[in-house]
């Protein structure tokens, strides 16, 4: 289950790395999750902890992984200290966590998720989603861009990221 679930965060981290351009092809293959994050450059942040999570692996699997992918604006609206923190060696556990409450299994494209009140992500714990004035919300976070896909899932970007119970 450790595997799986790190795999999964793995998949989230990688996904916030990917731009809404993440369906370009690489010799003719679409790019996994991890590769659209970190070749866009708005994800600079999420891919730093996807490797200190030790998820690459898992966010590059087979999924289909659904990842809310918070850009590196997101997570400079984080208290002073807090990416720092996760970071650290000492704090993988917690930055599992957080990364996984940033995956759902399955892939669920945008018309899917207006479709449901909530989604229970890899940590085990559900995100709300909501629309509110005609904008995707996932907890407090807002999509701002939606089905960017990846050969193994699809990445939606928002503007918070989100923290597990």
């Amino acid at each position: 289950m450790f595997k799986k679930m790190t795999a999964t965060i793995t998949i989230v981290l990688t996904a916030c790395l990917i731009s809404a351009s993440a369906y370009a092809n690489h010799h003719g293959m679409k790019k996994d999750i991890v590769d659209v994050a970190a070749e866009n450059g708005s994800f600079n942040t999420l891919v730093a902890a996807v490797k200190a999570a030790g998820l690459v692996e898992t966010l590059k699997g087979q999924g289909p992984f659904t990842v809310f992918a918070p850009t590196d604006e997101a997570f400079a609206k984080l208290p002073e200290g807090t990416v720092e923190m996760l970071l650290k060696p000492e704090n993988k556990d917690k930055l599992v966590a957080v990364l996984s409450y940033h995956v759902v299994p399955g892939k669920a494209m945008a018309a899917d998720v207006v479709t449901i009140d909530n989604a229970t992500t890899v940590l085990g714990q559900d995100v709300m989603v909501k629309l509110v004035d005609d904008k995707v919300m996932i907890n407090d976070a807002t999509v701002i861009a939606a089905d960017v896909k990846a050969s193994n899932g699809v990445i939606h970007v928002i503007d918070t990221v989100l923290l597990p119970k």
